[in-house]
């Protein structure tokens, strides 16, 4: 009997401190109160500036500034010689190639340098900065089931992600720390029966206006762990 009073005694004390009835609705306050502590997100306005290393290309920086109560939206792409520049407030739509506006058709072509585009990096942008407070915009269904996952040694809280038709396809995975619930990876999956998509693993933090982001993005595909890229994130003008 004493062997048994110890071993449940034993059993008591290797029990994790984290509560296993953590709800996704509890889950998801305590990220954005690690990330956005002070409330700031919905009037978030700043630029930053982020570096893409991508194998087999050439650097390619960019100057973003996102300002969410305007409805302002700005990117500059520096890629080698060439710069261009999209801008997006109120409906309004200006494009510029080497400080042109005037493009032309093989220019557009070959840069990918219209309107609709510019839209999609605005979406892409506020997004994946945005994270994880953006996970509260209407059309997010967020499984309610929290679930323990290991990868790499490190047990993370884990959110299933899925979205109404009108926004979205994917389904998302988002990977938490468990003592201070930071984001630490988030997963897509476009089929995941196919195991298509990719992951991203976040390093380091940055302070843009009140908010924690990931300094270090790394991208690689599910399907068999190729690196695509990393994405260096800094609110100095010189990306080094």
């Amino acid at each position: 009997m004493r062997s048994i009073c110890l071993f449940i005694l034993v059993i008591g004390f290797l029990k994790p401190i984290y509560p296993q009835h953590l709800t996704a609705e509890e889950l998801l306050n305590k990220t954005i109160q690690y990330h956005d502590p002070n409330s700031l997100w919905d009037d978030f306005k700043a630029s930053f500036y982020v570096a893409m290393e991508t194998p087999k290309r050439p650097l390619r920086t960019s100057e973003i500034s996102i300002d969410l109560k305007q409805s302002f939206f700005d990117l500059c792409v520096q890629v080698g010689e060439n710069q261009w520049a999209a801008s997006l407030k109120d409906g309004e739509c200006h494009l510029s190639f080497n400080g042109s506006k005037e493009i032309s058709p093989e220019i557009e072509k070959e840069f990918k340098l219209n309107c609709e585009r510019a839209e999609m990096y605005k979406d892409y942008y506020t997004y994946l900065y945005g994270l994880p407070m953006k996970l509260r915009d209407p059309g997010t269904l967020i499984d309610p089931k929290v679930v323990q996952k290991t990868k790499n040694g490190t047990d993370y809280w884990v959110l299933k992600v899925t979205y109404e038709p009108e926004v979205g396809s994917d389904t998302w995975y988002f990977y938490f720390d468990q003592s201070s619930y930071a984001l630490k990876q988030y997963q897509f999956f476009h089929e995941e029966s196919k195991n298509d998509g990719e992951y991203i693993i976040l390093e380091d933090e940055i302070n843009i206006s009140g908010i924690k982001m990931p300094k270090n993005r790394s991208w690689y595909y599910n399907s068999d762990d190729t690196f695509l890229g990393k994405d260096i994130l800094t609110n100095k003008k010189q990306i080094e």
